[in-house]
């Protein structure tokens, strides 16, 4: 499996869009200047935007479809563009009115998925996280962030996402690495509490839990960044700084090639050993 792309993904994104209105000029036989005419843009207008450092409108990328002769591309290349532009978002401006407004913002994604598959290697995911777990969660970043106090509210919100675990035609595909429940996220008891959840979760039919041993051979593919992947539609990773939105299908193809990653994990009987000796060594 790939290295799931970073901040750095969208601005090769941009460049990668560039290239391809580029190669749609060239076809066409016109010059950037040409275009640039044609368009009634200034003449550096057409170079900048095809190596990435101006993003292009919308009515940019029409001008470039409808002056190269490709009309019908124009809602296809808008689609992609509209894309790279969701793609990055920082934590301050995604959370500025809040946690709750944060949680509430994925709800419409949420409720329209069938098939999760998500994967993480230092916390348990959201889907089947614990009331006391959410809570020191949400407390640290709201901390760490020096957000406003509405901790209580984006548990709930959270807490009521969980119900498409238990209803509808839902599915939750979840690898987590051995590391996940070994870090200690709001105490022993938390911690506790959490891992026991984890096991009782792992027997419902709609999930499929796997751990990734500790003792596993990395030399193939080590841990990577924890992304969730909303059906073949939209992977949505975590970063430190922020909330990266994957929507272009060849992308999304690196988060769902899991098959590496899903190979090194145990399931059934090993899984619920991993957890067992995790809560055994809370002590």
């Amino acid at each position: 499996m790939a290295t799931p792309p970073s901040s750095s993904a969208v601005r090769e994104a941009r460049e990668s869009f560039g290239r391809r209105l580029r190669e749609i000029r060239k076809d066409s036989g016109l010059t950037a200047r040409a275009l640039s005419a044609l368009a009634g843009w200034h003449e550096s207008k057409c170079s900048k935007i095809e190596s990435g450092t101006r993003p292009p409108s919308f009515d940019d990328i029409r001008a470039y479809a409808e002056h190269c002769g490709v009309p019908h591309l124009a809602n296809d290349l808008i689609d992609t563009a509209r894309g790279i532009d969701g793609m990055y978002v920082e934590w301050c401006q995604l959370e500025r009115s809040g946690l709750r407004r944060a949680q509430e913002s994925v709800l419409p994604v949420w409720e329209r998925t069938l098939r999760y598959r998500i994967y993480s290697s230092w916390l348990i995911p959201g889907p089947v996280q614990t009331e006391a777990y959410i809570r020191a969660l949400l407390t640290s970043i709201r901390d760490r962030r020096q957000l406003i106090d509405d901790v209580e509210e984006a548990v709930r919100v959270r807490l009521d996402k969980q119900h498409i675990v238990h209803e509808g035609n839902h599915r939750f595909s979840i690898i987590l690495e051995e590391s996940a429940l070994r870090y200690r996220i709001g105490g022993v008891e938390t911690m506790a509490g959490q891992l026991g959840h984890l096991l009782t979760v792992s027997t419902l039919p709609s999930v499929s839990l796997g751990v990734i041993p500790l003792t596993a051979d990395r030399s193939g593919v080590w841990p990577v960044e924890g992304f969730f992947l909303f059906d073949d539609a939209q992977a949505n990773v975590e970063l430190v700084s922020a909330h990266l939105t994957i929507v272009q299908r060849h992308e999304i193809g690196l988060y769902a090639d899991t098959s590496t990653l899903a190979e090194q994990a145990v399931y059934g009987a090993g899984a619920r050993s991993l957890i067992m000796q995790a809560i055994d060594a809370l002590g």
